[in-house]
């Protein structure tokens, strides 16, 4: 006669029976199978988003469907988005995100129109800050050899501004080497003057000075300016690395006196300079919770410049850039997007996909500051084959009729 002990390892373990009871993982395969029993419908909503075929009867939805999927159907912009909303939207399928993006653009703005937008440095160099990406930083100036000159004169600013806008361009973008506009009355009146000059050649005026306060903000809205210009480069943890003689609070303050004056806000910032994915959503949740939402968001890939301190980077991998551009249109909705520096280094294929995820304005003309810009001849070009036209002055477009 065998042992107890044996005799109990010979025993089938006994189990309660459980009838059809389903496990709550999914397989490609079950998945197929569920989806075939599915019930085909004729009309399908204009932004799907499935969420996962349920299994199990407690298989939750991921809640980063729920944030794209409401933040895809929104008729309105909101600026109390979290970061980890953002973060999700973010992080999304690329492909689908570049989708969803040009969804929300469709409802909000003509996808075949894009502004064309021309910066004029109308004072180079001499700069006492110390960007790390920056050629005109006095500092730097020993290294990339960039040569400091005079603010250009009002004729001269007018002159490039008249052949801007011969070649298309709706708004003419002035930018000055300076920290703040302190005890620069005189330079104040000659870009006023500049201003007054732009406006009544039918365009928008833009312009980036540096720090201003209340005083001077009024003064350049009682001249015209349409829009002001003051990146906030990257997220406010990752800032300090870059740059030391500005803090982020400043930057904000500048934002807030342009708003006050009634200016629209344009600002932006850099990718490439090191940051992280959270830096680029941090980024995002900065501009996306300012009181009001930029009138426009430049987004600027960085052009290495020898003898800057990120002159050596690598190059920026596009897919960063695609996936900013595309978060960023979903989350302000209304903002104009642009891309600014290092479109030189896209393909026109690159550039579309840009554009379909929500980007509607580029810089076009001779330069970018100190970099190379793409050139009128050559988007003219761009914009015939890929169907596109140029956004008018003070009169974007509404959606085409759904």
């Amino acid at each position: 006669m065998k042992p107890a002990y044996l005799r109990r390892l010979a025993e089938p373990l006994s189990r309660p029976v459980q009838p059809n009871r389903l496990r709550s993982f999914t397989t490609v395969s079950s998945r197929t199978s569920a989806a075939a029993v599915q019930p085909q419908h004729l009309h399908q909503p204009s932004f799907p988003i499935p969420d996962p075929i349920p299994v199990g009867h407690d298989t939750p939805v991921p809640p980063a469907r729920h944030i794209l999927r409401d933040a895809v159907s929104a008729t309105r912009p909101r600026n109390n988005w979290t970061r980890d909303e953002i973060a999700a939207i973010h992080s999304h399928p690329l492909m689908d995100l570049v989708h969803q993006a040009s969804i929300v653009h469709r409802r909000f703005h003509n996808p075949a129109e894009v502004q064309l937008c021309t910066l004029m440095n109308i004072k180079t160099g001499g700069c006492t800050e110390d960007c790390s990406y920056c050629a005109q930083a006095t500092r730097h100036q020993k290294g990339t050899g960039l040569q400091a000159k005079k603010v250009e004169t009002v004729e001269s600013v007018l002159e490039a501004a008249r052949e801007a806008r011969a070649n298309g361009s709706t708004r003419f973008c002035m930018g000055a080497a300076w920290r703040d506009m302190r005890g620069r009355k005189n330079s104040l009146r000659n870009i006023a003057d500049m201003i007054r000059g732009v406006r009544a050649l039918g365009m928008e005026a833009c312009v980036t000075l540096g720090m201003i306060d209340g005083e001077q903000a009024k003064e350049l809205k009682a001249a015209g300016l349409t829009a002001y210009n003051h990146n906030v480069d990257t997220s406010r943890e990752f800032y300090p690395s870059i740059i030391s003689t500005r803090t982020y609070d400043e930057r904000l303050q500048t934002l807030g006196y342009v708003r006050d004056a009634g200016i629209n806000v344009c600002s932006g910032g850099i990718l490439g300079l090191g940051e992280t994915t959270t830096d680029r959503v941090g980024l995002l949740h900065t501009v996306s919770t300012l009181p009001t939402h930029p009138e426009s968001f430049p987004v600027n890939a960085l052009v290495p410049i020898k003898g800057t301190p990120l002159g050596d980077r690598p190059p920026l991998d596009f897919t960063n850039m695609l996936r900013t551009i595309a978060t960023a249109r979903i989350i302000m909705p209304a903002t104009i997007v642009r891309i600014a520096a290092g479109r030189k280094t896209m393909s026109e294929e690159k550039q579309a996909l840009c554009f379909m995820a929500g980007a509607n304005a580029i810089f076009t003309g001779e330069k970018m500051l100190t970099t190379e810009c793409n050139g009128w001849d050559e988007d003219k070009v761009m914009f015939d084959r890929w169907g596109l036209e140029p956004m008018k002055s003070f009169d974007k477009s509404p959606p085409p009729a759904s």
